[in-house]
């Protein structure tokens, strides 16, 4: 009997000692509850608690906690729908904080990194958000760091992993780029059409300009003959008969000489016209 009630006792002993006894392992921290309320934090290490009043009420983990957000869908300033995901990296440091002050520190963290990217997104433009990753991971860290810093905790760092437009943003997307595209051909066609229609206008100035140029050479030629005609002949109307015969005679030449000539037309006035050439009045 002695010997039982000393087994029972010796049990109960080291069940005792066991209890008052707690190894922290490195990278986590303890609470322990002394009467159902929070009494201090174990360390890493031997510590020693007050059986049966103290006990153990949380383990947490103290090294960087990595949170991934996963992809999620943004609209930006200018009503463009983003996809984004992030990975956010947290460390308690104040265990008690962390699970007193909050149902789910992880939990809640992680939703608010969320909404805060949506926030931070919706401030700014397709193009803004594309172009300023680490703006947007400034911010964001800036924001969460505020408002976790009453659970005790702190957010070490956080990575954008993807910012890209939706899957329908990027057919419109593409569906503009190919609009603009054509736009630009066409107008670069038409400016063509324009250019070749200036240059094709120029072009028949300028041979007009020359015709008209070379009438005027020709009939200051013309009138510097009958000058010389008349100063020679000494008479007004033969000179002008006798040029009017000549230009007759060398457009009959021409219309003779012709491949495609099949009549030749003689004027009316052809003894006239003879007659100016000979000099001579009818």
């Amino acid at each position: 009997m002695g010997g039982a009630v000393f087994l029972i006792l010796a049990v109960l002993v080291i069940v005792t000692i066991s209890m008052g006894v707690r190894i922290v392992p490195q990278g986590s921290e303890w609470l322990v509850q002394r009467l159902g309320r929070f009494h201090t934090v174990l360390k890493p290490g031997l510590n020693i608690i007050i059986p049966y009043i103290d006990i153990v009420s949380h383990k947490v983990e103290t090294r960087e906690i990595p949170l991934q957000i996963e992809p999620q869908e943004a609209i930006s300033k200018d009503q463009a729908v983003l996809v984004v995901n992030a990975i956010a990296f947290i460390k308690v440091v104040d265990p008690a904080k962390a699970k007193y002050g909050v149902t789910d520190f992880i939990y809640a963290t992680q939703n608010l990194v969320m909404t805060s990217l949506r926030a931070i997104i919706g401030g700014m433009t397709l193009n803004e958000a594309l172009a300023s990753r680490d703006l947007i991971k400034q911010r964001l860290r800036e924001m969460v760091s505020k408002d976790i810093s009453d659970w005790g905790i702190t957010i070490k760092s956080v990575e954008l992993q993807d910012i890209r437009p939706s899957e329908a943003m990027q057919k419109a997307m593409e569906a503009q780029a190919a609009a603009d595209r054509t736009k630009q051909a066409m107008i670069m066609q038409a400016e063509g059409k324009k250019e070749a229609a200036i240059l094709e206008a120029e072009g028949k100035l300028g041979a007009a300009q020359k015709e008209a140029q070379a009438v005027i050479t020709l009939s200051e030629s013309s009138a510097k003959a009958i000058a010389v005609v008349t100063e020679s002949i000494g008479d007004k109307t033969v000179p002008a008969m006798y040029l009017l015969g000549e230009r007759y005679i060398n457009s009959l030449s021409a219309l003779a000489t012709s491949p495609n000539a099949k009549t030749i037309i003689l004027p009316a006035d052809i003894q006239k016209t003879l007659a100016g050439i000979l000099g001579k009045a009818t």
